[in-house]
């Protein structure tokens, strides 16, 4: 079973290469060739569970498919702290995660009471990655999406500051002020608020969700963590057709 963050819209699974399972008709704008899109937010455990996951797919899909990362905004806009029922429901999800897939968690985190949760800072930060430095790659943009992951889940750092967010920039080889200006420019912002339009017009319902997408139609390899072995055949399968 595919355990996933939730976010408004819908959403279903349909594994791309299954007997039976009717592809969906993709927007107008859709890439044409094989592309693996991946929706995911640096501030959903569920994603950072998936992490390990996704280098995993990335490897299998290079010089088949194109890989694109899109920022789904998990919980953007929010202005008060987290609270105690809030700070108890994030910490018994943070547990499961580890449980089931062995990634690392810094509760300390949970001490900070003043804390306020939004997940648009680092969707911005990765967004700003694709116009962060010459000879950008996917692999690129999902290295700094992992360091941003292991920054706040295992480094208890709070990476909704742009501060922080540039710091690990910076240890990822992008100029660190050019990079903190990238992140207050708004056109990263408009960039990000398409990338969450982008999740809208797919119905994605939940973090992790991977679509494989080619000649207009797509589906769903999955809607929610699962492990690389789950994955690989049907992966492996639509790849080689």
């Amino acid at each position: 079973m595919a355990t996933s963050c939730p976010t408004p819209g819908g959403g279903r699974e349909i594994n791309p290469a299954a007997d039976g399972d009717a592809p969906q008709n993709a927007p107008q704008n859709a890439p044409q060739g094989k592309t693996i899109l991946v929706f995911a937010d640096p501030m959903c455990s569920w994603c950072w569970g998936f992490a390990p996951v996704l280098e995993e797919i990335a490897d299998a899909a290079k010089g088949t498919a194109h890989l694109e990362l899109v920022m789904g905004g998990l919980r953007t806009g929010a202005r008060e702290p987290w609270n105690a029922g809030m700070r108890d429901d994030i910490a018994g999800h943070w547990r499961h995660v580890h449980k089931q897939t062995g990634q690392p968690f810094d509760f300390s985190r949970f001490d900070d009471h003043g804390f306020v949760y939004d997940t648009l800072p680092a969707c911005r930060a990765v967004v700003a990655t694709r116009a962060g430095a010459p000879g950008h790659t996917p692999e690129r943009e999902i290295a700094y999406l992992t360091a941003v992951q292991k920054a706040f889940y295992a480094g208890g750092r709070d990476v909704t500051k742009n501060i922080v967010l540039a710091d690990i920039a910076e240890q990822e080889g992008y100029p660190r002020d050019a990079f903190l200006a990238l992140l207050e420019n708004p056109q990263t912002l408009r960039r990000t608020t398409h990338d969450f339009e982008k999740t809208r017009t797919y119905g994605v319902g939940g973090f992790p969700a991977v679509l494989c997408v080619e000649n207009g139609q797509y589906g769903f390899l999955t809607l929610g963590y699962r492990p690389f072995a789950a994955l690989a055949p049907l992966l492996d399968e639509w790849l080689a057709a």
